[in-house]
């Protein structure tokens, strides 16, 4: 549903937050993963039609974004990482209110407003100021006011932040539900969230693209090559790499891509999203070192 070739943004202090992005993004649920600064926000932002690139193109569904921006905020849906409310307003006025911005007519306000309140379970605190609302339920409020006018494209940046297990489930599953027949854009530093809830996706790094593809098919390109060790030898196999490090009952296990099994008391471990995108992280960290 949506092309981007070629695109670059560079911003005013240098900093190149897009470098040369060409991918095409499937209908369904769509992972983005990449660091802090990696240039997520920048992408979405420039999806959103929030800001300008200096070149390339993108293409939704046949429509030319750079060239007719306002068709595409018609079939937008967008919820950022953070966003204001005004204080006095409830949230059914609030949900009025931004349906008026959208063009929705008395009739389509009223059905799609009752209809998303029973969806995020906000009908029962329709009448309550947002301001007032709990991390959770704010999340879900952005949930429906971004689900107005039914749009084609949803934009969703670290939507599960500040939700505790139970919310997020909740949220996760909602998402799920909502993108059969429409792209959802999914930007989240949890990675469970996206190995578990989007068939796509994109991977991210220092404004680059550097993986993407159906996570089932990323994830099996580890398969059989990791292993979690409890201390690391002194030497590793040759293409070795040390994927991650944690800790279980106060103890350090490593989870260590290699191509044969690095020590004998090495137990092979089933490969995940996770060590697929430390995997991409640390291989393009070692070519910038050599380059």
């Amino acid at each position: 549903m949506l092309t981007l070739a070629n695109i670059n943004k560079k911003y005013a202090d240098g900093t190149h937050a897009l470098n040369n992005i060409t991918i095409h993004l499937p209908k369904g649920m769509v992972g983005l993963l990449g660091p802090n600064g990696a240039g997520k926000s920048s992408l979405m932002r420039t999806l959103a039609c929030l800001q300008d690139v200096d070149t390339g193109q993108i293409n939704f569904d046949g429509l030319n974004v750079l060239e007719y921006p306002d068709e595409l905020r018609k079939q937008l849906g967008y919820l950022p990482q953070q966003f204001g409310v005004y204080p006095a307003m409830s949230c059914h006025a609030l949900l009025e209110h931004i349906a008026i911005l959208k063009g929705l007519n008395s009739e389509q306000r009223k059905r799609q407003i009752n209809e998303l309140l029973s969806l995020v379970n906000l009908t029962a605190f329709a009448k309550k100021k947002v301001s007032k609302f709990s991390g959770g339920m704010k999340q879900r409020f952005g949930i429906a006011q971004a689900l107005l006018g039914n749009p084609k494209l949803i934009i969703l940046d670290e939507p599960t932040a500040g939700l505790d297990p139970a919310e997020r489930e909740s949220l996760n599953n909602l998402l799920v539900s909502i993108s059969k027949e429409r792209l959802v854009l999914l930007s989240t530093h949890i990675v469970e969230d996206i190995e578990n809830q989007c068939r796509f996706v994109a991977m991210i790094n220092q404004g680059k693209l550097i993986q993407s593809g159906n996570v089932d098919e990323l994830v099996n390109q580890l398969a059989g090559n990791v292993w979690l060790l409890k201390r690391l030898p002194s030497e590793l196999p040759a293409g070795s790499l040390v994927l991650s490090k944690s800790y279980r009952y106060g103890k350090p296990i490593f989870r260590v891509y290699a191509p044969q099994c690095p020590e004998p008391e090495a137990v092979a471990a089933t490969a995940t999203l996770q060590d697929k995108y430390f995997y991409e992280l640390k291989s393009q960290g070692a070519k910038n070192a050599t380059s």
